[in-house]
């Protein structure tokens, strides 16, 4: 069944497309998109923003040790399109142009996209409802990126989400516990 769901993803490739699901993925690249947003969060932005930005970065550290430090090492599932016999069909002006596959180097199950992007986005959304919808989003077309590009099966990009909001719903109460118990951080991070 994942395989046809990749395959259907596969089908829906074409020239206006492939750019603007590729831009997609980088997004969550090694998170970076979600680290610097943090990292604005905590820095630049209004002091509303800065108990946001510390539950993103919990978040993210979460999925980061979790989601790619144990999980994938653990199930050590491989990619779909290193798996032979399944017959991806993603063309070679695709492949040559993105170099997408020879980018890739770790194991599937969880996403690690889906997971940092859901956990950031979760954060936020616990914090601040409107930007978190908006987050949210960006986190979901991350995670249908990824499938898009058959580098991950449905179950990965799954679990990846399901862990990613369960970091970040938990960085949430971290954050909340730490303002709690340290009167410094409660004056830093709250307004």
């Amino acid at each position: 069944m994942e395989i046809q769901i990749l395959h259907w993803f596969e089908s829906l490739h074409n020239p206006i497309t492939d750019p603007i699901m590729y831009f997609i993925t980088t997004l969550g690249n090694g998170g970076i998109f979600w680290i610097i947003l943090a990292a604005a969060m905590l820095i630049i932005l209004p002091k509303r923003y800065k108990k946001v930005g510390l539950s993103m970065a919990i978040a993210l550290i979460l999925s980061l040790i979790f989601c790619n430090g144990i999980m994938k090492h653990m199930w050590a599932r491989p990619r779909a399109f290193w798996v032979e016999g399944q017959n991806f069909v993603i063309s070679n002006n695709f492949e040559n142009l993105y170099g997408i596959f020879q980018t890739i180097h770790d194991y599937s199950f969880p996403s690690g996209h889906s997971s940092a992007s859901f956990a950031a986005a979760t954060a936020i959304f616990m914090w601040q409802k409107k930007e978190g919808t908006a987050a949210l989003v960006l986190a979901a077309l991350i995670a249908v990126s990824r499938l898009y590009l058959t580098v991950h099966y449905p179950t990965d990009v799954l679990a990846g989400t399901i862990t990613g909001i369960i970091y970040g719903i938990a960085a949430y109460y971290i954050t909340k516990l730490l303002m709690k118990k340290i009167p410094a951080m409660n004056k830093i991070f709250n307004i």
